[in-house]
């Protein structure tokens, strides 16, 4: 048997391999074009955009994989049965039990990848990343001032422009700074510009040898006051990035373990992190039995089943997570309402899936 059960592994893997990078495809997609959002509205310099889209993807991962595996056995299964091979190897006494052989090396292994990202990489991908921007705000050619472009002012109300820059991006030429403020509006041009900190975190822009213009935004009065000046600081807005660290998605595993039993989101967040490994242990046992079908019939019927069935417990993980946090449910209750029945589900299908029904009269 030890010939098929490398068969069969051989087919779980390459299916499983291959759905993966199908769903990597898709996801990828979307987490390209999220990064391209933060990027295009100023959130993220474009030099970060692929560590960015990394750092992403590792926190998809826990949401990823267990609809991989389970589709990647529901694509194997259904070629086996559509091909009559599950049936000859029923003939000679090969059962689903008999097919833990080859399944137990395919789902635990990816079962222990979906804990180590859903447990420790996701968290720290999240605080990687923010940290990585938290960082990158310090200097303004990393904040995402282009030569040539108008850039959004994060966290104001205004654009600003400069026509080029030095490599180190520290100075800048023919600057123009446009903000609104309590109903006016300030503009202020420069022909050049140098970025310096005041302490750890605010920005300044020292300008030299330009104007100022304010103003109201509406017509209908004629307010207006022109300034020349030989240097202006004009204060860049700060970022509302947040606290790295207080984050409840950012925190590790281990923090929130240690945290007091009143702590909800805490309490929450771990439930969500231990339900993907076990939600996914369920999903890979259940494609077994709902795999099965008869010989040359279409295999992508089952597929849509399984498909709705991962959306259904994905919502229900995340439902489950939101009533936590709001003291819906207790804190005891966890997600062990969907966890273990799912489990049970799963195993009493498994095991059930095959054997001969009872003789009717």
């Amino acid at each position: 048997m030890k010939t098929l059960d490398k068969y069969l592994m051989r087919e779980f893997l390459q299916s499983v391999f291959a759905a993966l990078v199908v769903l990597l495809m898709v996801m990828v997609g979307a987490a390209f074009m999220d990064v391209l959002r933060d990027i295009a509205t100023g959130r993220m310099p474009a030099g970060m955009m692929f560590a960015q889209l990394g750092l992403v993807m590792i926190g998809w991962m826990p949401l990823i994989l267990p609809l991989a595996l389970m589709l990647g056995l529901l694509l194997a299964m259904s070629r086996l049965y559509r091909d009559a091979e599950m049936p000859v190897l029923a003939s000679v006494g090969v059962g689903p039990r008999r097919l833990l052989g080859p399944l137990l090396p395919v789902i635990l292994p990816m079962v222990a990848v979906i804990a180590l990202c859903s447990l420790w990489l996701a968290p720290w991908s999240d605080r990687y990343s923010r940290a990585m921007v938290k960082e990158a705000n310090r200097n303004m050619l990393i904040a995402g001032l282009e030569p040539g472009k108008f850039t959004q002012l994060p966290g104001a109300n205004g654009v600003v422009y400069v026509g080029d820059m030095t490599a180190d991006g520290s100075r800048f030429r023919r600057v123009f700074i446009y903000r609104e403020k309590k109903g006016r509006m300030d503009v202020t041009t420069s022909s050049d510009g140098t970025v310096w900190l005041d302490g750890s975190s605010a920005r300044y822009l020292r300008l030299t040898d330009g104007f100022e213009v304010e103003g109201p935004l509406g017509a209908g009065t004629l307010d207006y006051r022109l300034l020349q000046y030989k240097t202006n600081d004009v204060k860049m807005p700060d970022r509302d990035n947040g606290d790295v660290d207080d984050r409840i998605q950012s925190q590790p595993t281990s923090t929130l373990l240690a945290a007091p039993a009143p702590a909800r989101e805490a309490k929450a967040e771990l439930h969500w992190r231990i339900a993907p490994p076990l939600v996914a242990l369920a999903l890979a046992l259940l494609a077994i039995p709902l795999s099965r079908s008869p010989p040359r019939q279409a295999r992508y019927g089952r597929i849509v089943t399984g498909v709705v069935g991962y959306l259904l417990a994905a919502q229900l993980m995340l439902l489950g997570k939101q009533w936590l946090g709001s003291g819906k449910i207790p804190i005891a209750l966890g997600l062990w309402w969907l966890v273990v029945p799912l489990l049970a589900l799963a195993l009493w299908s498994y095991f059930r899936d095959g054997s001969p029904g009872k003789l009717r009269r």
